[in-house]
């Protein structure tokens, strides 16, 4: 189930760049990612998920204006795949030792692997998906929005199979 998981927080990060972090770290501040043991800690931290929750908002805002660079160029793509790999580790990183059949660098390596798999589907699938909206509607925001809710929704309902 967890590298599914993976994959999907991994899909999340490449629609929305950082609507996967904050809903881990809001999921790692109530408890129900236990990251405390692992360097990704600073998830789970106090102002952590207030901090990564205004910088997706500020994300969500700024996707609709035009002047927006394609998610496709270097910086927009590579920080999709860092965050997707990144919550795709913190993911696998956080499961029970005593229940996983992997060492804790498997089970790094392999969230990491379907985090950023995930990220470059999402990407380039939300790409398209946009696309193909903004023809059937005629303009860009629609498509934009839906995408959000999508990012959104999707993050939730990831963290809250975790609880």
């Amino acid at each position: 189930m967890f590298p599914a998981l993976a994959f999907l927080i991994g899909v999340i990060a490449g629609l929305r760049a950082m609507v996967a972090p904050a809903a881990l770290s809001w999921a790692a501040w109530f408890g129900w990612l236990h990251v405390s043991d692992i360097w990704l800690a600073f998830l789970g931290w106090g102002f952590m998920p207030w901090l990564l929750t205004l910088l997706a908002l500020a994300e969500l805002v700024l996707d609709q204006r035009p002047a927006i660079p394609s998610r496709k160029v270097p910086l927009q793509f590579g920080t999709r795949l860092v965050s997707g790999a990144i919550c795709g580790a913190a993911l696998m990183m956080a499961l029970d030792l005593n229940t996983a059949h992997l060492s804790p660098g498997e089970m790094a390596t392999e969230g990491l692997v379907a985090g950023l798999l995930g990220a470059v589907a999402g990407t380039l699938g939300g790409a398209e998906a946009r696309a193909w909206l903004a023809r059937r509607f005629r303009r860009d925001s629609p498509g934009a929005l839906l995408e959000d809710a999508a990012a959104v929704l999707g993050a939730v309902g990831i963290v809250s199979a975790m609880a």
